[in-house]
């Protein structure tokens, strides 16, 4: 066996090892969430899958369902730093990113850090803040700094947005912009609980919030760690080919006018590597793609014609998305 091939087997090992840790680390923040979380399952591996791939998670749903409670659940399940944001009509993108103060004293000007200079941002209700203040997040999500009056701030290096927005008709809101819509690795939607759910969570609020009890089980360090062993998740050139050709047909398909940007398939093959590892796999595979593909692509793009509400529209992305899932072949 040549060396080159006795490298690729040790990494090949250590990545099967390390994919363990993973798992257990994926397992004991989604006990932590389903705590507090009755009957969310599929809500709850999103959002772990999309933390562990390094993305950010937009969550969009009707008041009252549940949308912050997750938000902030996953943020106090790591030990790491949170700020929330609670996003208004008359915010100013300074109230996010900070702002240069001139200190009399010293004759300079001072720079005060703002909320978005933390691990995990909560963004409650995102689209009630005007486009200029939305758009204060888009350099911060998409290379992780800031820059205030020329000077350029890193973020930490576990940075996530976990933002949160009502339907785009309810009253009050704007609708985000693609460009930023397109930052958010995965869209997801709670809905409302079935019967036993809201009466588990009847039981479990009798005396307190169990919001409240929340420890973290997991660190900064063990949650970047994960992030390196994702990354390194082989993903075969036909499966590659595969998901290309799902973001490739998003671009050509005659009901939509938007399709999946590069960042799109770059987000897919992260949230696709993330779910193997979490699985507890050293592969990707075609299901892993073909499971994740409407969480990642239908929030960005824009379907053909005209529709009553914005919900439709998305309704009818997810179906062209579903429609292009189901008539890929894997090559």
């Amino acid at each position: 066996m040549s060396a080159t091939h006795r490298q690729g087997d040790d990494a090949l090992r250590q990545i099967q090892s390390e994919d363990g840790n993973v798992r257990a680390l994926a397992h004991s923040i989604a006990v932590s969430l389903g705590r507090v979380l009755n009957g969310r399952p599929d809500a709850i591996e999103s959002a772990i899958i999309t933390l562990l791939a390094g993305g950010h998670l937009l969550i969009e749903d009707v008041p009252g369902v549940g949308k912050t409670t997750l938000a902030t659940t996953l943020a106090r399940s790591i030990d790491a730093t949170s700020r929330r944001i609670q996003f208004t009509s008359d915010m100013l993108p300074t109230d996010i990113t900070g702002v240069s103060v001139y200190d009399q004293d010293q004759r300079q000007f001072e720079f005060h850090p703002g909320p978005i200079f933390t691990n995990i941002v909560v963004g409650d209700e995102v689209n009630r803040a005007t486009p200029k203040t939305q758009s204060a997040l888009l350099e911060a999500m998409g290379e992780h700094s800031v820059t205030i009056d020329g000077t350029t701030h890193s973020l930490p290096e576990l940075f996530m947005v976990v933002a949160t927005q009502n339907p785009q008709d309810m009253e009050g809101t704007f609708p985000l912009p693609e460009a930023q819509r397109d930052r958010f690795m995965a869209r997801i939607s709670l809905g409302y609980p079935d019967a036993a759910s809201e009466m588990a969570m009847l039981t479990a609020r009798r005396l307190s919030d169990p919001a409240v009890a929340v420890t973290p089980v997991a660190t900064v360090d063990e949650v970047v760690a994960a992030r390196r062993v994702v990354e390194r998740v082989p993903l075969a050139d036909e499966v590659a080919r595969y998901l290309v050709a799902i973001v490739s047909a998003t671009r050509t398909h005659p009901g939509i006018t938007l399709g999946g940007s590069p960042r799109a398939t770059l987000h897919l093959s992260r949230m696709a590597r993330s779910r193997a590892a979490v699985y507890g796999r050293d592969f990707v595979s075609p299901d892993d793609v073909g499971a994740l593909a409407g969480r990642v692509l239908p929030h960005r793009l824009a379907p053909s014609g005209h529709f009553a509400t914005a919900g439709n529209a998305l309704s009818a992305a997810s179906e062209i998305v579903h429609e292009i899932v189901a008539r890929t072949p894997v090559r």
